[in-house]
C-alpha cells in the first residue's frame, strides 16, 4: 500500500511538471535544441583524439562512443530528473523553510527528489540511444540480448549511484550551508564519464582509475554499462556493480538521516 502511495504522489508530481512545462511550448524546444547542439559539441573532443589515432587503451572509436552515449543519456536524467529537484533543498536548508517537507506526512527524502522534473532533458536520452545506433553501425554489429538484458541493469545502478552522490553533496548543505563550488566540482567530476575508465591508467600509475572505479564510480556508470553491451564485462564486475550501487545508495541513506537531524529551522 505504501508503495502504491508513493507512485500515485511521483505520478502527481511528474504531471504537475510536465503541464509546468508545457505552458511554455516555446521554451521547451528551445531548451531540447539547446540540449542537442551542446551534446553535439561535447563530441569535438573525441572526433580530435581519434583523428590521430584508431585505437586508445583498447578502445576503437566506435566502442568510445558508446561511453559518450551511456554520458549522455545519464547526463539527461541528472539534469531531467535528479538536479532540479536536489538543489532547490540547498536553498530550502539556507533559509530555514525545509519545516514544509519535514512536516508532510511522507518520507522528507522523497518528498525533495521528486518536486520538480524538466521534461526537455528527454533528448539527451533520446539522443544518447541515437548514439548507441550509430556507434553499433560503425561496429557491424550488434549487442546480444544477454549484453543488453545486464546494460539495462546496469542503467538502474548508474541512476541509483549518481541520486546517491547527489544526495551525499546535498547532505553537506546542512553542515557548510554554501554548497555551490562543491555541486560545480560534482558536475566538473562527472565529465570525465564521457571517457573509458582505461584511458586514466597513465595517470598516477593507475591512481585515478581506482578513484573513478571504487571512491567516485564514474567508471560504474559509464564504462560498465558500455562493456556490457560489446559483451566485454565480467559477470562478477557485473555482481559487484550493483552489490556497491546497493551499498552507496545504503550509506546515503544513512548519511541523508543523520544530517535532517542536525537541521534547524529559520524559526529556531
Amino acid at each position: 500500500m505504501k508503495v502504491k502511495r508513493y507512485l500515485r504522489l511521483l505520478g502527481i508530481q511528474l504531471k504537475a511538471s510536465g503541464l509546468l512545462s508545457l505552458q511554455y511550448r516555446a521554451d521547451f524546444f528551445t531548451e531540447g535544441l539547446t540540449s542537442l547542439f551542446w551534446t553535439f559539441t561535447a563530441l569535438a573532443p573525441l572526433f580530435v583524439v581519434y583523428s590521430e589515432r584508431p585505437n586508445i587503451e583498447g578502445w576503437s572509436f566506435g566502442e568510445a562512443l558508446l561511453v559518450v552515449g551511456w554520458f549522455t543519456l545519464l547526463q539527461g536524467i541528472l539534469e531531467g530528473a535528479i538536479n532540479p529537484s536536489l538543489t532547490g533543498v540547498v536553498e530550502h536548508i539556507r533559509k530555514g523553510t525545509l519545516d514544509f517537507v519535514l512536516l508532510k506526512p511522507a518520507d522528507a527524502q522523497f518528498l525533495v527528489s521528486t518536486q520538480r522534473f524538466q521534461p526537455w532533458r528527454a533528448f539527451n536520452v533520446l539522443t544518447g540511444i541515437g548514439l548507441f545506433a550509430y556507434a553499433f553501425t560503425l561496429l557491424g554489429r550488434w549487442p546480444s540480448v544477454t549484453g543488453l538484458l545486464a546494460s539495462v541493469l546496469l542503467l538502474g545502478t548508474s541512476t541509483l549511484l549518481l541520486y546517491s552522490l547527489w544526495i551525499l553533496t546535498v547532505s553537506a548543505a546542512f553542515f557548510v550551508v554554501r554548497v555551490d563550488n562543491l555541486t560545480y566540482l560534482f558536475t566538473s567530476i562527472f565529465d570525465f564519464a564521457r571517457w573509458p575508465s582505461s584511458v586514466f591508467q597513465g595517470v598516477g600509475r593507475g591512481a585515478l582509475t581506482m578513484v573513478f572505479t571504487y571512491v567516485i564510480p564514474l567508471a560504474l556508470m559509464t564504462t560498465f554499462p558500455a562493456q556490457a553491451m560489446l559483451g566485454r564485462l565480467p559477470p562478477q564486475s557485473l555482481v559487484g556493480a550493483v552489490v556497491g550501487a546497493g551499498l552507496f545508495a545504503w550509506g546515503s541513506r544513512q548519511v541523508w538521516l543523520r544530517s535532517i537531524r542536525r537541521y534547524t529551522s529559520a524559526s529556531s
